[in-house]
Parts: structure tokens; sequence; C-alpha cells
């Protein structure tokens, strides 16, 4: 019942990756679940999805008890998880046997976690521009880290009216490479943003801040 791996980008960013060995019953005690999430809890049926929306808390607990106490979490209009009572900022992700959280005391931050799945070549028309597609060149390894750096900026963001095609970008790369720049482009909002990702634990972790 512990973090599996932590990754510190920088002074004010660190992210944990949790691996999940534990069933419902024994991480229920880690965590006082709010109403609000008690109640988002109920409506969850599926018990491996019960068990990585717990997990994900878990490892915000983890992240923030060493600032100070956690007192669990609140989501906004579109569905953004924030900390109760602590400014800094804060993403989750999850997936089958993994759950990650990063915290960033300045700035806003996403985080995603994604296996090596064949379902991003089937995607790539919807979720790539042109030139990201004549990057990728069908190659799973790239589309995999165009899919989970989008996915990590689309996090950060936090809002519901921008595509992955038409507004997140992310600049071509050299395989290999641990630090990515992306982009979210609107009318009225245009930034340029770092990507740290790393081939880990259920396949790739992208933190976006």
């Amino acid at each position: 019942m512990s973090v599996y791996q932590t990754h510190r980008l920088g002074a004010s960013c660190t992210a944990v990756l949790w691996k999940i060995e534990e069933s419902e019953d024994e991480l229920r005690p880690l965590l006082t679940l709010t109403v609000p999430e008690q109640m988002e809890l109920l409506t969850i049926t599926h018990p491996a999805q019960r068990v990585e929306w717990l997990a994900c808390r878990a490892a915000v607990r983890a992240l923030v008890e060493s600032n100070g106490p956690y007192a669990g979490l609140y989501k906004d209009e579109y569905g953004k998880p924030h900390l109760i009572g602590l400014d800094a900022h804060i993403s989750i992700s999850h997936t089958s046997g993994w759950a990650a959280a990063v915290m960033h005391h300045s700035k806003p931050v996403g985080i995603d976690i994604e296996p090596f799945r064949q379902q991003f070549v089937r995607v790539v028309p919807r979720v790539l521009s042109d030139d990201e597609i004549r990057h990728a060149d069908g190659d799973l390894h790239r589309l995999a880290v165009y899919w989970c750096a989008k996915e990590a900026l689309y996090k950060l963001y936090g809002k519901r009216q921008l595509t992955f095609r038409e507004h997140l970008h992310v600049e071509p790369f050299s395989d290999g490479a641990g630090l990515l720049t992306g982009h979210v482009r609107l009318p009225d909002d245009v930034r340029e943003l770092k990507i740290h990702y790393f081939e880990t634990g259920p396949g790739m972790l992208a933190v976006a801040f």
C-alpha cells in the first residue's frame, strides 16, 4: 500500500504513480471522503473502476501529506479536480491496475497514464493534426506519445470547448526524448507548455505544466 514511483519535476511539481494491488476494502481506510466524494463513489458501480477511483485519491493524499493535511478533492463545473483548502494545482489519471496524481504549487497541471494500445491507430484522424500524422507515420510508439501528451494538456486546461486535433498541438519530437513542447491554441487563449513523459508503469506517463 504505497507509491510505486515518484517523479520530481522541479522544485514545484511532483508526480506519483501508484500500482493498484489493494482491494476496495483495503483502500477505504486510507481515505476520509467528503460527502460529495461519497456520493460520487456511489455512482460508480464497476468494482475495478471504484478501486481505481479510490487509488487516485490515495495517490493524491500521498502527495499532499508531505506539505500538510489532506482534506479531500472537489470538482468544478467542468469536472476538473481541486484540492480542498490548498492553493496547489492537482491532476489525476487511472487505467487498469494503475493510478497517478501530480501536484504543482503554482501552475495548472495535467497528468495522463496510458498502456500501449492498437486503438491509437484508429483514432488518429480525430486526435492528430496533419503535421502530427505525418510525423507519427503510423508508428504505435509515437502515436502513444501524442495521445498521452494531449490528454495531459486537456486535463491541464480543464474545460470542454476544445478538441485534440484543432486546439491541442505537440511539436515534433525525437524518439526517446523525455521532454516535449505542447500548445493550447484557442481564439482567446494561447499557451506554450512543457510536457514530461516517461515509459513506465502501464506503458506511458505524461505530465504537462
